[in-house]
């Protein structure tokens, strides 16, 4: 992970990580919104759901955001 990413995550309690990947899981949340709600991109959120659930998970929601 790029280094800066690293401090992002780090800087999120486990509160922030579980809303945004409540957020992300939902249709109706945009980028946009989670950006201007936490900070993070969304090539960060991206890194994060990947990161944070199990491979099958991340390409299920990869599936669904694609369309």
């Amino acid at each position: 992970m790029p280094a800066k990413f690293s401090q992002r995550l780090a800087s999120l309690s486990a509160g922030d990580i579980s809303a945004v990947i409540q957020m992300a899981w939902e249709d109706r949340t945009s980028f946009e919104t989670i950006h201007e709600r936490v900070g993070l991109s969304e090539s960060d959120v991206i890194r994060l759901i990947r990161h944070e659930l199990n491979p099958s998970s991340y390409r299920l929601w990869r599936m669904r955001m694609k369309g």
